[in-house]
This record gives C-alpha cells, sequence and structure tokens, in this order.
C-alpha cells in the first residue's frame, strides 16, 4: 500500500549495488519484492559503480564521473532506493558535495540526493511500514543479532529502522550484541590498506556474536557482512550471515553468506 491508496504509485530505481549483483544477487530481488510490495513500480537501470571506492582513495575526478553517470540513470524516478547503506550515503552525502562546483550538475545532484534512501529507511521513513505482515516461521532456538554498519548508521541515522521492520514484519526479536554498533573492519579498501587493524577489529565483532551466542547475524550492507562472514568461516564458526532484506521475505532464506565467489 502507498501512503494513500488514491495516490499513484511511486516509481522506484533500485540501485543495485556492486556486491549485491557480483555476490549475492538474491539480496537485489529481496529488495525489488519488498518496495513493489509497498505499492510501488521498481525498476532496475543500467548502471555503474556508485564510486565510493575512488572517492575513499581520492580520485575525485573519476568519481565524478561515475556520480554524473548515476545521475542520468536515476534522476527520472520518485525514489531511488538501495539496500546499502554505504552506497545510498555515497549519493546522498557524498555527491551534492562532489559536484557543488559544476553549475550544470549540483542541482541535479541535490536532488537526486533529497530522493534517495536506503532500503528499510525507505520501508519506514517513507512509505510508513506498509507492507503486510508475513507468517511468523517457527525459528526454535535460532538467536538472531544485528550489527549496524558505520555509514548506515552515522551517515544517515540508520538503526531503528531495520529492527522496526524485523520486528514488525517478521516477528523477529534481536539479541543485540555489545559492539553492534562499532566497525566490523570492512571499510571498503580499508581492509586492503591495513589487513592487521582490519583483521583485529572483525575478530572483536565475533567475540561480540560469541559473548550472546548467536547464531545468525543480519546487516544491511554486504561488504560488512561478507567481511564477518568470511571470518567466521575462517575462524570454523557455525554462525550464518544474511541481509536483513533476506529475512522480510515469506520463503525462508538459503544458505548464508559465506566466502562466495562473483558470479561468471
Amino acid at each position: 500500500m502507498t501512503d494513500s491508496d488514491n495516490n499513484p504509485a511511486h516509481n522506484v530505481g533500485l540501485l543495485i549495488t556492486c556486491l549485491a549483483d557480483l555476490f549475492r544477487p538474491q539480496v537485489g530481488f529481496a529488495a525489488a519484492r519488498l518496495i513493489e510490495q509497498c505499492g510501488c513500480n521498481v525498476s532496475v537501470p543500467q548502471q555503474s559503480c556508485c564510486g565510493q571506492p575512488a572517492y575513499n582513495n581520492g580520485d575525485d575526478s573519476k568519481t565524478r564521473a561515475l556520480a554524473k553517470n548515476m545521475i542520468e540513470k536515476f534522476e527520472q524516478f520518485d525514489y531511488v532506493v538501495a539496500p546499502s547503506g554505504s552506497c545510498a550515503a555515497m549519493v546522498k552525502a557524498h555527491y551534492p558535495k562532489l559536484l557543488s562546483d559544476h553549475p550544470d550538475w549540483s542541482g541535479r545532484a541535490q536532488n537526486l540526493a533529497d530522493r534517495t534512501y536506503e532500503l528499510s529507511q525507505f520501508l519506514v521513513d517513507v512509505m510508513r511500514l506498509k507492507l503486510p505482515l508475513k507468517s511468523k516461521q517457527h525459528v526454535g532456538d535460532t538467536k538472531i543479532t544485528y550489527h549496524d554498519s558505520c555509514s548506515g548508521l552515522r551517515e544517515l541515522g540508520i538503526r531503528s529502522q531495520p529492527r522496526k521492520l524485523l520486528s514488525q514484519r517478521a516477528g523477529i526479536s534481536i539479541d543485540e550484541m555489545d559492539n553492534s554498533e562499532i566497525c566490523c573492519g570492512f571499510g571498503g579498501t580499508f581492509c586492503v590498506k591495513y589487513p592487521e587493524i582490519s583483521t583485529r577489529l572483525v575478530d572483536n565483532k565475533i567475540s561480540g556474536i560469541d559473548r550472546i551466542e548467536a547464531n545468525i547475524v543480519l546487516g544491511g550492507d554486504l561488504g560488512c557482512l561478507m567481511n564477518i562472514a568470511g571470518r567466521l568461516t575462517r575462524c570454523g564458526k557455525q554462525t550464518q550471515v544474511f541481509h536483513f532484506a533476506e529475512w522480510l521475505l515469506d520463503e525462508q532464506p538459503e544458505a548464508g553468506i559465506a566466502e562466495t565467489k562473483p558470479k561468471t
């Protein structure tokens, strides 16, 4: 349902993200289905990287080129939604700054930023939780915890939204880690530049998971989730990791995220 049954459906452009496209396409499909269940029309235009890796490494020229391409692809939509706080934050927080000195693009960048949301933010803050309640599943002894990604939490203020969705849509209670808001060590290219620090951070995250004996970890950014899942696997842990969108569908999610290879 939309905000009003008398209003036309919103046209939403889904920013699929590079990691979902290459490593976990079911996250993109889940996001599309959830948005459609709110009464929106979803399109996935041809797209490229949002530019965050180049931006984080100081290559503003290439980032601007990627930003302009994304603006051209997505400015036709009422909203742009990404199942990733980091990609949504790149468009929302950084595109306007990157293109502020470019008269032909600054207004377009700001306009797109104003209509861009992370998935849980869009479902809760824009669509007001107008999702049908799924049939609750028996989870037995399953203990579910949640990792808050840095970009979503600190740049977009996303914390309550995914928890509200999981509680009201799927009847899932979250057992909170004491370090849920602390970085997992991924940080895009940070984990490549500073592998020792990154490993220490993700080990700290796993210690937080172990302390509450969680066997399911949910989150909203695939970079973080793949980092955590990969380390769990290398440490011989059985804890499974999923994007929260996968747990909002009617079907029980398939195998969790692990050390997967990109699609060919």
